[in-house]
């Protein structure tokens, strides 16, 4: 006896196709046999981890018996100390793609919709279509957002909009003036994510932070995370916040233990290490100016960006080129999934891996 599994489930999650992450350095080891792997494709913190949190991490192990506070009552203390903002607007996360799971699970449901950006994130849509809601995807202006069009696309069946700002892949930003002239015409009815993976990097002075608007709006939910500046990743822990009302919708729906006893233990210990995040902010941007100089030298154009990363455009398809870093030993990203076909996305690494890097991307753009 068998039956057809596919027909059973929904008809969104029938239409999705699995997030591809950047290729791990082991998989291509193993594929073609190489030793020395750079990877610069997944916007991690070239650093390596916080000594303070990895050394809260390892004490943590002798109590993985234990299942950790569901409550994660001393990490909410201390960023709420930090954030300026009180314990009950957090809502913790396996990460903040956790977080975004959850805003869609909590505000979206069949005849709902969401509006996002052309090139944004693409968890916004498969979050939205996991759910069975309806995407509204804008076009994108300048490679970024296009808050006119995205307000002027707000339906009477739209719940949420999702905004990243920095925007990966691009890591174009929208400024404080542009952000708030377009929350004075978001509708009541209207759940406004600003997805802030990047604020820590984000070093322009008219860049805005999110949680000056939460003062203004109850309709706004910040998402960040411990994953990029704060080079925990490998844990998954990021958080969301937002009024007080939303934090506890969202946490009703919130799995129990979304968050390990490791990864508590590290994030309320990289809190502490402010060296260790100044050092990852100099790191980048010292590597930006490396990645942008080297680009400019071989003449390519790239997107600035205030993100980790820089999406490069290329003369063609990009697969081609990428196929040809992976020979080199250079793991970077294509794009091509955010409808970007001619574009590389690069983490900024260490001053040796950027270098590996050009010097790859000169030789293969020579052949």
């Amino acid at each position: 006896m068998s039956c057809d599994v596919f027909a059973l489930a929904n008809a969104g999650v029938r239409g999705l196709q699995p997030y591809q992450p950047g290729k791990p350095i082991e998989e291509l080891q193993r594929e073609l046999g190489l030793s020395d792997v750079v990877k610069l494709a997944s916007n991690e913190n070239p650093l390596g981890p916080s000594p303070l949190a990895l050394a809260a991490a390892e004490k943590a192990l002798k109590n993985l018996h234990l299942y950790p506070d569901a409550s994660g009552f001393e990490l909410k203390k201390k960023l709420a100390a930090k954030l300026g903002v009180t314990e009950l607007q957090f809502t913790l996360g396996n990460g903040s793609n956790d977080v975004l799971d959850l805003i869609a699970r909590t505000f979206l449901g069949p005849g709902c919709s969401a509006v996002f950006s052309q090139h944004a994130f693409i968890v916004y849509p498969i979050a939205v279509q996991a759910v069975g809601a309806r995407a509204i995807v804008t076009p994108a202006k300048n490679w970024g957002h296009d808050l006119d069009a995205m307000a002027a696309a707000i339906e009477a069946d739209t719940r949420v909009v999702f905004i990243a700002n920095p925007n990966n892949p691009t890591g174009n930003y929208l400024n404080r003036k542009e952000l708030s002239v377009f929350l004075a015409k978001v509708p009541d009815h209207v759940m406004v994510v600003l997805d802030e993976a990047y604020i820590e990097f984000a070093g322009a002075d008219d860049f805005p932070d999110g949680l000056d608007f939460l003062k203004t709006y109850s309709n706004i939910i910040v998402t960040r995370t411990f994953s990029k500046a704060y080079g925990l990743a490998g844990l998954r822990i990021g958080y969301g916040i937002s009024s007080a009302e939303t934090a506890d919708l969202l946490n009703r729906v919130r799995a129990p233990f979304n968050v390990s006893v490791p990864a508590l233990a590290a994030a309320l210990a990289v809190l502490d290490d402010d060296d260790y995040l100044q050092r990852s902010q100099q790191v980048n941007r010292d590597g930006m100016q490396q990645l942008c100089q080297g680009l400019d030298t071989l003449g390519l154009a790239y997107i600035p960006s205030l993100g980790n990363f820089v999406a490069i455009e290329l003369a063609g398809d990009a697969m081609p080129i990428y196929q040809a870093l992976l020979r080199e030993g250079v793991i970077v990203r294509p794009v091509g999934v955010y409808q970007m076909p001619k574009h590389l996305r690069v983490s900024i690494g260490l001053k040796h891996e950027n270098q590996r890097f050009l010097a790859a991307l000169k030789k293969v753009l020579s052949v």
